[in-house]
């Protein structure tokens, strides 16, 4: 099956326009054999569909002809020769003899040179300007025969030609330069017959890669506990148990969190919150993934799936900007927005996350809730939408438009610490838990600690952005000197039993996790 690969639309297509190398015609013939093999074991296979197996054509006849014309391991260039397989061509091989036969009298040509004139180190030997010629010592010009002509003068030798040399020599150069003629024609034919056959061989070759695809997506589906999706011609995604077709393969540490969606006439749009880490972009692309993979004929990771078949899935996800067009990252969101909100349809699968944040709070929530209204309402725009903010505000939506409903990802406090559950539960997040997330990323603790302080001031009122803090409000992110400071310049280490000293250092302990008082 591996082999078959090379039987791909470039190698006929690169066949047919007559610029395929010998090892390109070696390469069908090898993807050719694959496919007969590949036929051989779908015909023993039951449930097969016919029209994954019905074009599979091995073109035996094909085969044959290169098989019987090209050597097993050609040469990668027609010019380096040796490519037409003996006994194929009569012409070729009464050349190929007549070479072989000329080569075999100048082998032989030294040795008899110097039994005929009696010169030991007579040599044979050929250079591109005077072609083959017999070369002799001065101290041995005396025996020379009277036929030998005299072609180069050396310091130390001279070199002459026969009659006789020079005709075997024609013969070669000519015979050389005919099967290279011979075996380029040839090459050609052999071309042009598997060129005639170039529109099986590209069936045959769409019909492997068909089965290459639903091999591998049988396989995965049977390794990955896939179930085969219901389709229907109702525009609903009733999705149990839905899992991410990658993510799930790459958690280690717990098992990965199956999530139900739900979107019907009743319901669709679903504004989903919830804070950062919780899983809001995983939970919006394995939906998208689900519904792709459905419509394109795959099981799905899900325990069950009933969907409706959409038209197209949109989707506005990630942060980035244009630097060479000029666009900012606000202008790439919003130009991704308009292009969803003129082109969706009611059978259109809609995936935004995080609308409006490249902007404002107020500009960004404004326009966040402005696009969710402009779905709901318009004749032609309603469309499944799954719609992940951190606006709180927009949950209030589901309270006038009854086609919005609200999830969030759900979270656990336990003793100060966050643990993210990763399951989409009914209603909206009321908060983002952002400063805990600061925390896991490392952000320095004086830093995480004057972030919850003003965040209790702009829960409370006390303090609004835009308007300058009072001075008992100023981030005081590095005191002069930490009292702890003072109590260990003041310690009588020395003086102090082992067990006072642990004790000291479980109050500085204590001490230092407050902040220092301006």
């Amino acid at each position: 099956m591996a082999d078959s690969s090379d039987a791909s639309p470039r190698l006929a297509n690169r066949v047919l326009g007559r610029i395929a190398s010998p090892r390109d015609l070696a390469g069908v013939r090898r993807a050719l054999e694959a496919v007969a093999e590949l036929s051989s074991l779908t015909n023993k296979q039951q449930g097969i569909p016919l029209d994954l197996i019905s074009n599979l054509d091995p073109c035996p006849d094909v085969v044959d002809l290169i098989s019987q014309s090209i050597v097993d391991d050609p040469p990668n260039s027609l010019s380096d020769g040796g490519v037409i397989r003996p006994g194929f061509s009569d012409e070729l091989d009464g050349l190929l003899e007549s070479v072989k036969e000329a080569r075999e009298w100048l082998a032989g040509l030294e040795q008899r040179a110097r039994e005929e004139t009696g010169i030991k180190n007579l040599k044979v030997g050929f250079n591109k300007v005077f072609g083959y010629y017999l070369e002799v010592t001065r101290s041995n010009l005396d025996a020379v025969p009277e036929e030998y002509i005299r072609k180069q003068t050396l310091v130390n030798s001279e070199r002459y030609i026969t009659p006789e040399l020079k005709e075997i020599e024609t013969q070669i150069l000519n015979a050389e330069e005919r099967q290279t003629e011979t075996e380029n024609r040839i090459f050609g034919e052999v071309c042009l017959q598997v060129a005639a056959r170039t529109p099986a061989l590209l069936e045959t070759a769409r019909s492997v890669g068909r089965l290459d695809v639903a091999a591998a997506l049988a396989e995965v589906a049977t390794r990955n506990r896939y179930v085969r999706p219901e389709l229907t011609d109702d525009d609903a995604l009733e999705i149990i148990e839905g899992r991410h077709p990658v993510v799930e393969h790459y958690v280690r540490d717990e098992p990965f969190v199956a999530n139900d969606l739900c979107l019907n006439s009743d319901t669709r749009i679903l504004i989903i919150t919830g804070p950062n880490m919780a899983g809001k972009s995983v939970y919006l692309r394995q939906n998208a993934l689900i519904v792709l993979m459905a419509q394109m004929g795959a099981f799905v990771p899900a325990q069950q799936a009933r969907l409706g078949l959409v038209d197209r899935i949109f989707t506005r996800i990630g942060a980035q900007d244009e630097l060479a067009s000029g666009h900012s990252t606000f202008m790439v969101e919003m130009v991704e927005t308009a292009n969803i909100l003129n082109n969706a349809t009611s059978r259109s699968l809609l995936i935004l996350d995080e609308i409006g944040r490249g902007t404002s709070t107020y500009d960004g929530m404004s326009i966040a809730w402005a696009v969710v209204e402009y779905l709901h309402n318009h004749p032609e725009r309603r469309a499944l939408t799954l719609f992940a903010t951190h606006y709180h505000e927009l949950t209030e939506l589901a309270d006038h438009m009854p086609a919005v409903a609200n999830v969030n990802l759900d979270v656990a406090e336990d003793a100060g610490q966050v643990v993210f559950l990763h399951k989409v539960v009914q209603g909206g997040a009321d908060r983002s838990y952002g400063i805990h997330v600061a925390q896991l990323a490392g952000v320095p603790r004086p830093v995480t600690l004057r972030a919850e302080e003003l965040l209790q001031e702009l829960e409370s009122g006390e303090f609004r952005p835009g308007t300058p803090p009072a001075e008992s409000h100023q981030p005081l992110l590095f005191a002069e000197e930490h009292p702890v400071v003072d109590s260990l310049r003041e310690m009588d280490v020395s003086g102090m039993t082992p067990l006072e000293a642990i004790n000291k250092l479980y109050e500085l302990q204590r001490q230092a996790e407050r902040p220092p008082k301006p």
